[in-house]
Order: structure tokens, then C-alpha cells, then sequence
């Protein structure tokens, strides 16, 4: 895992592998991706997000036919943002490249990870939209494979 200090000094510090590791793990915060469009501008989109400790990869379920995934599949690098908006601030940034899966029997278990982070189960009828959408092939997963981490730890200030 490659992390780079995005910090600024005097705010504080990097965090250590295992500190963005437990982060990713555990943040309920939305990931920001940005895509690039037909023109070449940015489109960052808000959405769940699941990391996979074993792996090292980000997933996120999109609809088959969202603005994110057409753009993913003109150009499939992406850029990520998921950050805690408590003082103190800290967060993880990177840039990657994206694989869209469509194999639901795959698809499937990863986006249910996915419901039960956020929803905290699959029982009720949002999670049940998701996993239908995903059955039917409406919705997709794109897979992140991150290049590098930069990282900010507010609560690392020198003092």
C-alpha cells in the first residue's frame, strides 16, 4: 500500500498503513469519485462504498446505466475521497483505475457487504430495491484498485 503525507504540517500528519486500513474499514462517510465526461470535465459523485482489507480494493454498486459508470467505461481512472468532517479532520484520497463487473453471482455478495454497512441489514425495503437491481442486472460494481493513498491526520499536530 502505497500512502503519500497529503498534510499540511502545521494541521498535522500521514497515517500510518495499518491507521487507513482501520479508516477504510470503518468510515460510514460516502466516497467522492470523480469520472471524467464526454468533454473531458470532472463529475464527482457522493456513494457507499465497501474496502476489502484482503484485497486492497474499493467497491461501489452504480446503476448499469448511470453517468458514473458511462463515464468509467470511456476512461476507467478515477480519483476518491472519503474524509471525516469532525475536528479533527483526517481523511484518504487516491487515484486509481476502476473494473466494471457485471457477474451478479459476484456482484452480488460484495453489494450486500455494501447494504449492511450502511443500512445495517438487507431486511428492509431500500436494501431489497439494491439487491433486486443487482439480480436483474440494472446495477453493476466497480471495482478500485488504488494506485496510492494520500492521507491527512489533523489530530497528529506537533505540538
Amino acid at each position: 500500500m502505497k500512502i503519500i503525507d497529503a498534510s499540511e504540517p502545521e494541521f498535522g500528519g500521514p497515517m500510518t498503513e495499518d491507521e487507513v486500513r482501520n479508516f477504510l474499514i470503518n468510515s460510514n462517510k460516502n466516497v467522492h469519485i470523480s469520472t471524467l465526461d464526454k468533454k473531458g470535465e470532472p463529475n464527482i459523485h457522493p456513494t457507499w462504498y465497501y474496502f476489502d482489507n484482503n484485497n486492497n480494493k474499493i467497491y461501489i454498486e452504480s446503476g448499469r446505466e448511470s453517468k458514473k459508470t458511462q463515464n468509467l467505461r470511456r476512461n476507467n481512472s478515477i480519483y476518491f475521497c472519503i474524509d471525516d468532517d469532525r475536528i479533527p479532520y483526517k481523511g484518504v484520497r487516491g487515484k486509481g483505475t476502476v473494473r466494471i463487473s457485471e457477474d451478479v453471482d459476484y456482484n452480488l455478495p460484495i453489494i450486500e457487504k455494501i447494504i449492511v454497512k450502511y443500512l445495517g441489514g438487507i431486511e428492509n425495503p431500500m436494501s431489497q430495491t439494491i439487491i433486486s437491481s443487482i439480480r436483474t442486472g440494472d446495477a453493476i460494481l466497480l471495482e478500485i484498485t488504488p494506485k496510492f493513498y494520500a492521507t491527512w491526520d489533523h489530530g497528529k499536530v506537533k505540538r
